[in-house]
């Protein structure tokens, strides 16, 4: 099962924090079709939560086609978007996991990590573009 956080320097709303999670582990096949979602009450008292906040994040996901609620029973998964690169992602997270330990060596903290990560992601998709 999924376990939700906040990240309230973000910039970004915790509805759209949730979706997002959910939207990646449906990619990286850690949810898969069927199974259950938290219960509006688990994550409200998982993340300090507004329970309108969890119900529209899941509401969207559910317009999305990715979940469906279930009256008295729960939401599920009902889509998943994993695809055929799931194989791949194993070898890549140890190449990953080995690049962060050497940030990490070179005295990087999380922000400079992350917008390391962010800005090279970006200049190689805009290279691609191009």
């Amino acid at each position: 099962m999924i376990e939700f956080h906040l990240d309230a320097r973000s910039g970004v709303s915790p509805y759209l924090q949730l979706v997002r999670q959910v939207r990646h582990a449906l990619r990286l096949g850690l949810l898969r079709e069927g199974d259950q979602l938290p219960t509006v009450k688990d994550v409200v008292a998982q993340v300090a939560i507004n329970p309108n906040t969890v119900l529209k994040a899941y509401r969207e996901l559910e317009h999305e086609g990715l979940v469906g609620a279930r009256p008295g029973v729960g939401t599920f998964v009902t889509a998943t978007l994993a695809d055929a690169s799931l194989a791949a992602h194993g070898p890549l997270r140890q190449d990953l996991r080995r690049w962060l330990t050497k940030a990490r060596m070179a005295g990087l903290d999380d922000e400079s990590i992350e917008a390391l990560f962010m800005t090279t992601f970006r200049t190689a998709a805009q290279e691609d573009i191009a």
